[in-house]
């Protein structure tokens, strides 16, 4: 079973407006609410793409009743911590320029928490947990740290897309896969890159450090995976840009996905860039259909 857990997650309440003018009513043209988190966006690719999963993390209130809603919709399964407090909703506002502005997360308490911990202490060996994204401010610093004892401690692998401390803390403990882009990976290391190549040895550090393989993305630059056996670039798929929410859970999600069926982290890669740039080219996250169509476009190249 793939698990993914979204600490923090959240209602994207997605807002159309002509025009926007401080200090006035504004009139909507239209509006959009969709479950929002990073693992949540995960879970939901995965089901597009013919792989289960369960979603975990803290949900609350009516805010998360209607994100536990809309997955069952999508039956996809669901074993959420059941918080006090309601889930955040972050506001996108769509006028000439986009504007977020994004809720602060729920108060956990230290019995949420030993709740959440109780369940990934069922795991399997087989099993692939997906840790996604932020923490409420609640949480304390090192919980990142204290799932992934527990997740290893079953024999389970993980994966781990998070940036700064967080992400280089679980470095000690083999995740399956990171996946910064190319900016946070240049702040984890603190250093800058001007070229493509320039990444390669930051990417290869990701491996050093103990990660089993590396994705980095570079946006409008494709996207580099490093393995044990190389580093393999991307081509860059032309469309139209639509959406950049989702686009990174859903590489993880294709590349996860395909690899509990494959083992082969080059196909895998493949299905991730598809899963990716189909969410980039979309509304909303990628649908099934839209994927299949990209497949064949997509092309890796071994570079190194």
């Amino acid at each position: 079973m793939i698990y993914t857990v979204t600490l923090n997650p959240s209602i994207d309440y997605i807002v159309h407006v002509d025009q926007l003018t401080i200090g006035a009513v504004n009139r909507m043209k239209s509006d959009l609410k969709l479950p929002g988190g990073k693992g949540i966006n995960v879970s939901r690719i995965l089901k597009r793409i013919d792989n289960d999963s369960t979603a975990l993390g803290f949900l609350g209130g009516f805010t998360g009743r209607f994100i536990e809603e809309w997955l069952e919709r999508e039956t996809i399964q669901t074993n959420f911590t059941t918080v006090a407090d309601d889930t955040r909703i972050n506001i996108k506002l769509k006028a000439s320029e986009e504007t977020e502005i994004n809720g602060q997360g729920p108060i956990v308490s230290e019995n949420e928490m030993d709740a959440l911990k109780k369940v990934l202490g069922n795991l399997a060996a087989e099993d692939i947990v997906v840790l996604s994204g932020s923490k409420p401010g609640s949480v304390p610093t090192g919980f990142y740290q204290e799932l992934i004892k527990i997740i290893r401690s079953q024999g389970a692998s993980f994966v781990i897309d998070t940036t700064g401390t967080d992400l280089m803390d679980a470095l000690e403990n083999g995740p399956l896969l990171v996946k910064p882009n190319n900016h946070e990976l240049a702040d984890l290391y603190q250093t800058t890159f001007n070229s493509v190549e320039d990444i390669y040895p930051f990417g290869q550090r990701l491996l050093d450090e103990g990660a089993q393989h590396a994705l980095v993305s570079m946006a409008g630059d494709g996207a580099l995976l490093f393995t044990k056996d190389g580093i393999y670039r991307s081509n860059v798929l032309k469309r139209p840009v639509k959406n950049s929410v989702g686009a990174g859970d859903s590489m993880i999600a294709g590349f996860v996905g395909n690899f509990t069926k494959t083992q082969d982290p080059v196909e895998a890669f493949k299905w991730g860039v598809a899963c990716g740039s189909a969410t980039t080219f979309s509304d909303d996250l990628a649908t099934a259909d839209f994927i299949q169509a990209l497949l064949p476009e997509v092309q890796i190249t071994k570079i190194k």
